[in-house]
């Protein structure tokens, strides 16, 4: 997984509550096993008429938020199914975090081991930054993972709170498997010492 990295880059509103997964990449799409391609579907029922044409008064549509870096949005982003699909359309539309008050708890897991930094902030904040995501290139936002800041286009900073480790993943690009293979020689150590003790196992 790619390091994740600070960064600058224009934040675009989503004001709904309990967008689902199902919202944000529909089941016709979850044919795929592959993490890439998906982001012309994200939030295709709502980007798209029924023939797929895109709409022009989705946000996602509009110039500059078609190169949005960060999405603003309501309470309880990513309920619904647990479906990881729903990470990789929005990785690969090119957002590498969203912010919102609350987060449903399998999505906001799925950010982390896909290169997203899911930030929570109280709505009142959330609500400020949607305003500010309006003004386009003027409401951009700089993410700093490391200092766990957010600042905004006055210079205005905001802090935010994240899990330590969580944290450490994505600064050093680790998912699931990367974790793994750093007890690679532990695990080749039990492995020869289980071949030992019980052959018939690998018989």
């Amino acid at each position: 997984m790619e390091k994740f990295e600070n960064f600058e880059g224009i934040a675009a509103a989503l004001p709904m509550i309990n967008v689902d997964t199902d919202m944000i990449i529909p089941k016709q799409f979850l044919k795929t096993i592959k993490r890439t391609g998906l982001g012309k579907n994200l939030f295709y029922d709502m980007r798209c008429t029924p023939e797929g044409e895109q709409k022009t008064d989705f946000v996602l549509n509009q110039p500059p938020w078609t190169e949005a870096k960060i999405l603003v949005a309501g309470l309880n982003f990513g309920c619904g199914s647990s479906r990881e699909h729903a990470v990789w359309a929005i990785r690969d539309f090119g957002i590498r975090c969203v912010i919102a008050p609350s987060f449903a708890d399998i999505f906001y897991g799925n950010c982390f081991k896909n290169g997203i930094l899911p930030i929570r902030l109280d709505e009142e904040t959330v609500n400020v930054l949607m305003q500010a995501a309006e003004e386009g290139e003027k409401g951009a936002l700089k993410i700093d993972l490391d200092g766990q800041t957010i600042t905004r286009a006055d210079g205005s900073t905001l802090a935010f709170t994240i899990d330590p480790f969580l944290k450490h993943c994505l600064l050093e690009g680790l998912d699931d498997i990367a974790l793994t293979l750093q007890k690679e020689a532990k695990i080749s150590a039990f492995e020869a010492k289980q071949r030992d003790a019980q052959p018939w196992l690998y018989r």
